[in-house]
């Protein structure tokens, strides 16, 4: 059942990712952040699965790991720092699913000296599971970590190290303060590295959840991926938007001021309407039929009265004064032709905001349409079931930090 699941995951994951059409730019843009999602693909795929060992210098990651692998492979010292790169190992579990566990040995965040800081986070960020070592109470700096690494979806434990620098009343009241520090939604487990207590909590962890971690951290990733893809492409369109719109005004503008009959400024108007609407779906990617965007533009126009009445009551009622001021210039010696232009002018005014108002709602509706359109890594970790509460309440985190950081409504013209 695992087996299928994690396939399903995967076939999800890459399909939806064969589907994006990324431009020549894009590919270069964003070729870094390519290459590490399809890692993530390929590891997930295999059922590799990344733990990494985080915290500040001198609590021993190192140390532990070595424990883990029960070799000395990491290097160690008595001068906080030596580690100053990404460091892995395999690590090979019995009676597993999982076709390999890699272990990653990290500098202490709090170390300046840090060589190739962006391989650093990037590794930290493509983990699906982290440990973060603690020798004692936590402080500021640590916190602000742990509370970072949750907001980027990751999964955590915390291990508290070097315990034999303290009597068991010291540790109770430690773990007791650690978890007050936390939030109160999240249970994060706080294991106690000793003996084999450490190994066998990550053995039973890993065989239990190890396929979903990995699945969860694949989708997690595409979804960032695909959300730094979407800010590129949407303050691009929001250019070709605005510019689009502008275009539009200027003609009605020139239409409507010029054009003494009702009926034909009328049906120009919602001709121009419509035929903008469709520029803008083209823009934004969502391929409307006539009858589609006929239907945006009769649903703005009915939810927005203010903007119905512009379009045709006022302009009505100018084209009327208009077409009263023409048949009357014959008797009049031409004089009454003396406020058309102005007339024109406010015409013409009234137009370009009507029309720039109709753009952004219609940009807004259309990029509505597109989202339901599309098939989000956001969606796939939504539709995903979760029997754990832990994991559940973990990903809600997730997505309460996700929506609060990605409001592309901004983006829109």
């Amino acid at each position: 059942m695992k087996q299928f699941k994690n396939n399903k995951n995967y076939l999800l994951l890459k399909n939806w990712w064969d589907s994006i059409d990324l431009t020549n730019y894009e590919k270069s843009f964003f070729n870094r952040e390519i290459i590490s999602f399809n890692q993530q693909l390929f590891r997930l795929k295999e059922k590799k699965i990344r733990i990494c060992v985080y915290g500040k210098s001198g609590v021993g990651k190192s140390s532990v790991l070595n424990s883990l692998l029960e070799q000395d492979i990491f290097k160690t010292n008595i001068i906080n720092g030596t580690t100053r790169e990404i460091q892995s190992e395999l690590w090979t579990l019995k009676n597993q699913t999982l076709s390999s566990i890699e272990l990653l040995d990290s500098p202490g965040f709090d170390f300046c000296n840090i060589k190739f800081s962006d391989k650093f986070y990037s590794c930290i960020n493509h983990s699906d599971l982290v440990l973060f070592l603690v020798s004692g109470d936590v402080n500021r700096n640590e916190l602000n970590k742990i509370s970072s690494l949750i907001k980027e979806g990751k999964k955590i434990i915390i291990v508290l190290n070097k315990i034999d620098l303290f009597n068991k009343n010291d540790l109770k009241e430690i773990i007791e303060n650690i978890k007050s520090k936390l939030p109160k939604d999240l249970n994060i487990p706080i294991i106690l590295n000793n003996k084999k207590n450490l190994k066998n909590y990550l053995t039973k962890i890993i065989n239990q959840y190890g396929e979903i971690f990995l699945a969860l951290n694949s989708l997690q990733l595409a979804d960032k991926l695909f959300l730094k893809i979407k800010e590129q492409r949407l303050k691009r369109r929001q250019k070709l938007a605005q510019s689009t719109i502008g275009k539009f005004s200027t003609i009605k503008a020139s239409t409507v001021a010029l054009n003494p009959f009702i009926l034909f400024d009328v049906a120009g108007s919602f001709t121009l309407d419509t035929a903008l609407i469709s520029e803008l779906s083209k823009i934004y990617g969502l391929k409307l039929k006539g009858e589609s965007t006929r239907k945006i533009f009769k649903n703005i126009s009915i939810n927005n009265l203010c903007l119905g009445v512009t379009q045709v009551g006022v302009n009505f009622s100018f084209n009327l004064i208009k077409k009263v001021i023409l048949l009357s210039a014959p008797f009049t010696n031409g004089l009454s032709l003396l406020p058309y232009g102005p007339i024109a002018i406010i015409q013409a005014v009234i137009a370009v905001h009507s029309t720039k108002i109709l753009g952004k709602l219609a940009a807004k509706e259309i990029f509505i349409r597109s989202k339901a359109s599309f098939m989000e890594p956001a969606i796939m970790i939504q539709n995903m079931t979760f029997n754990d509460p832990e994991i559940f309440n973990h990903i809600n985190i997730y997505f309460s930090n996700r929506n609060l950081n990605n409001d592309f409504v901004s983006f829109l013209p």
